[in-house]
């Protein structure tokens, strides 16, 4: 799979203008390894007005493809297709897979609403995770950080707060999360082993699994089996 861009206009959301922007319909991080580090930053979503020098979101679907990883992403922010267009692709795909072919055998595909949850998705399988168990673990933060909170409206704050994974890191191998909170980001650690317990809880909970083809799996599907 090859990268494709196209040019997609845009309206300004400072001055009103309209401006020509360049988009990608498909990205393989294999051939062209510049743009991950432009999707993982976000500068590859963002244009610079050339009237008034807002910088402005560019809202397109696309897919990202990394053969390496094994991992296709199909950003398709809401309303860029009708439900129609989505289920001949989903259909499409699973014709594909019962006819034998092969090429999709270890992949794993997800369907993402937004540029943050692209992002973020990215970052979680560069990580060697799994963003299943990631979520989970999202999940479990989050009620024991409501749960800690005295106030009823703070706690239902931090319920209602997306929060996001940001990256592993120091001699324990510490996740690192964020979520906003009182108009500021917030940050918090937890231990790998909170990863690992997570990861157990799923594996003798095996109907806890994303569905085939392009799985939304975030906070809103973790809840349907938790909350």
């Amino acid at each position: 799979m090859t990268e494709n861009n196209n040019v997609m206009r845009f309206v300004c959301g400072g001055c009103g203008n309209g401006h020509d922007v360049e988009t990608f319909a498909r990205i393989n991080v294999a051939e062209r390894p510049e743009l991950k580090a432009r999707v993982k930053d976000g500068s590859l979503f963002v244009w610079e007005c050339p009237h008034c020098g807002m910088h402005n979101l560019a809202k397109y679907q696309v897919l990202y493809h990394d053969p390496e990883e094994r991992v296709m992403l199909w950003l398709l922010p809401d309303g860029a297709l009708p439900e129609t267009c989505i289920s001949e692709v989903e259909n499409a795909l699973s014709l594909q897979i019962q006819s034998g072919d092969r090429s999709l055998d270890g992949y794993v595909l997800r369907r993402v609403k937004n540029v943050g949850d692209l992002i973020e998705k990215v970052n979680i399988f560069d990580s060697g995770l799994d963003d299943v168990v990631m979520e989970m673990c999202k999940y479990v933060t989050r009620m024991e950080i409501a749960g800690k909170e005295k106030d009823s409206s703070q706690a239902g704050a931090v319920m209602d707060a997306p929060f996001r994974f940001c990256g592993t890191g120091g001699a324990d191998n510490e996740i690192t999360l964020s979520f906003p909170l009182n108009g500021g980001m917030r940050g918090v650690s937890i231990g790998f082993n909170v990863y690992e317990d997570c990861r157990g809880i799923l594996q003798r909970n095996p109907a806890v699994k994303p569905a085939k083809g392009f799985a939304r799996v975030d906070a809103e599907w973790t809840e349907k089996f938790f909350r």
